[in-house]
This record gives C-alpha cells, structure tokens and sequence, in this order.
C-alpha cells in the first residue's frame, strides 16, 4: 500500500474505533433508520436543526467499520451546514463514492471525507459506505422513512 492509502485506512480505522458523535441526540428535530442488509449495517441518524441550520448531529447502531466510520465523519462534515449545503455534500460524497469518473481526493480540501475514496475499489462496501448519507437525506426530507440499500 502506498502512504496515501494507509492514511486513508488509518483514518477509517480511527472513526470505527472512536467515532464521533456516536449516542442519541435529545433533542433531535429529524430522524431516519437505515439498514444495509447485504452486511448488516443499522443505523439511526439524528439531526437537530435550529434557525435554518444543522446544529447537531449524531447516530446510533450497530455495523461494519466502514459504515460506523461513514457516519462518524458524516456527523462533522454536516455540522452548521443549512439544508442546501447539507444537499450539497450528501451529493459531493455519493458522487465520490459512485461516480463514474475516478475522483480526485484532497485530504486538505476534503478533510476526512477524502479516505472514503477508498472505498470505492471495493464495490461491495460502497454501500456500507453510502448508508449513512441516504439516511441522513431520509432524515431530512419531507417525509422521513427508513432506508434500505437494496
């Protein structure tokens, strides 16, 4: 592995180990459950919104180091963010993920987001990777639901 790619692991690792913003978030203004049955991965997104912007935002369950590392840097990146940069990012980060065209990764630009990258050369986990971003869309549209990503 070349440094880049062990930094990158070692950012996943870190985020499985001590994620951020892990425990229920009360109050919450929005909630969303969703569930990768492929690998397992459960997760319940809360969010509390206050004058027109994320304030918080946390989750709960149980999954792979991935999927608990997604949302654990999901849970920073939206943090203070209004519903259209929230919008914003859930797309940057799918795309990142999903994107046809190889993406180009800057750990300065992007901060943590950037090692998701990664994951991208293991199509399986993608959607461990995804599930976090799904249902904090979920959590936040107009009918919240749970999501699955099958």
């Amino acid at each position: 592995m070349d440094d880049l790619s062990d930094l990158y692991q070692d950012i996943i690792l870190g985020h499985n180990k001590r994620p951020h913003h892990y425990g229920e978030l009360n109050p919450h203004t929005h909630e969303a459950e969703g569930y990768n049955p492929l690998c397992g991965d459960r997760l319940c997104i809360q969010v509390r919104e206050k004058d027109g912007s994320l304030e918080a935002a946390g989750f709960t369950g149980e999954g792979c180091a991935i999927s608990k590392a997604s949302a654990s840097i999901m849970t920073d990146a939206v943090k203070g963010l209004d519903r259209e940069g929230v919008a914003k990012k859930i797309g940057e980060v799918l795309e990142l993920l999903t994107g046809r065209e190889e993406p180009v990764v800057d750990l300065m630009e992007q901060g943590d987001i950037a090692a998701l990258a990664g994951v991208r050369k293991f199509p399986p986990r993608v959607k461990c990777a995804t599930l976090a971003w799904h249902t904090l869309a979920a959590a936040l549209s107009e009918e919240p639901r749970s999501v699955s990503t099958e």
